[in-house]
């Protein structure tokens, strides 16, 4: 059965334009490609927000990791810092192709922006991808005073596999008392390895554009490669969720990934985390890419709100 009916009619060209990509193992070095391109032209920057291409130490002599951060003119010192990881199921997609979002940040938000490129999977299953992104939390702290930030005002966020890849590292960041994070937010999150497989096949409404069943299963196995499937890789397998920082967590009505991010969020919530939860109706994962529709807007908005408030710059 078709949920077509169900979605917003604004967000009908975006699925009906969105390419039928492949997440199996022959067909993710085409599926990268083909979306580098579809996200290749982008905006110009916002008036005052300059981009800077920077190469941090990698952790334990790993690869040093490509970071591209954004600031504006009028972003004072001792101003929060946002920790950005794009989308793309862990195995697809860059900071190069959400730069209009992360520059929009720097702009309205008063903060330094830091986008990582992590290392994809399946070349580099899991942990490169977090160590990746611990590797710049530790240089965000530890060169705080070059970077003219406030080491406690320090937030992570990012969409789908971004918005689990910020989960398992608010976890680890935790577990080892390292760094403090101020902030979480957790966009169309992919939190659960079991969504969509036979073990969790979820509800027959959600996910039949953009992301499906399949791809949800291709791309986790290529993340966890032979790591177990637990946490912190995979935050829903997590126990314990006390002491993980506020969050901001979004979803959308029709999205595969609808009732791993609500579970999630009223487990942040019986765990005493501040938690606060929308839920976008009659709308798919990754609708916010149909930028003039009115709930990509009403999104927008309610995202650079909660990182405004988050890291105090409201």
């Amino acid at each position: 059965m078709s949920t077509r009916h169900l979605l917003d009619p604004e967000l009908l060209a975006l699925v009906d334009g969105f390419p039928d990509l492949s997440f199996g193992p022959d067909k993710i070095l085409e599926t990268r490609a083909l979306l580098n391109e579809a996200m290749a032209k982008q905006a110009p920057l916002p008036d005052g927000v300059t981009r800077e291409e920077r190469w941090v130490p990698g952790l334990d002599g790993e690869p040093d990791v490509r970071c591209l951060v954004y600031r504006h003119d009028a972003t004072t010192d001792g101003a929060p810092a946002y920790l950005h990881m794009h989308g793309g199921g862990y195995v697809s997609g860059s900071p190069d192709g959400v730069e209009p979002r992360n520059a929009r940040i720097a702009a309205e938000c008063g903060c330094l922006v830091v986008s990582v490129d992590y290392r994809l999977a399946p070349e580099h299953p899991f942990p490169a991808a977090r160590d990746d992104t611990y590797a710049v939390l530790a240089w965000l702290n530890n060169d705080a005073a070059a970077l003219r930030i406030d080491p406690a005002r320090i937030g992570i966020g990012g969409e789908s596999a971004g918005g689990g890849l910020a989960a398992c590292l608010a976890l680890t960041a935790r577990d080892r008392g390292d760094f403090p994070i101020a902030l979480q937010v957790l966009v169309n999150a992919m939190l659960d390895e079991r969504s969509g497989g036979p073990e969790v096949p979820g509800d027959p409404l959600l996910g039949e554009f953009v992301w499906r069943r399949q791809d949800n299963q291709h791309a986790w196995k290529a993340y966890l490669g032979d790591a177990p499937a637990a946490a912190p890789a995979v935050p829903a397998r997590a126990g314990d969720l006390t002491g993980l920082p506020p969050t901001w967590l979004s979803t959308a009505a029709l999205d595969l990934f609808l009732d791993e991010d609500i579970t999630y969020a009223r487990r942040l919530l019986a765990a005493g985390v501040k938690t606060e939860m929308r839920v976008y109706p009659a709308a798919c994962h990754s609708y916010s890419l149909a930028r003039e529709s009115a709930i990509a807007k009403r999104f927008e908005n309610d995202y650079l709100d909660a990182i405004r408030r988050g890291l105090g710059t409201a």
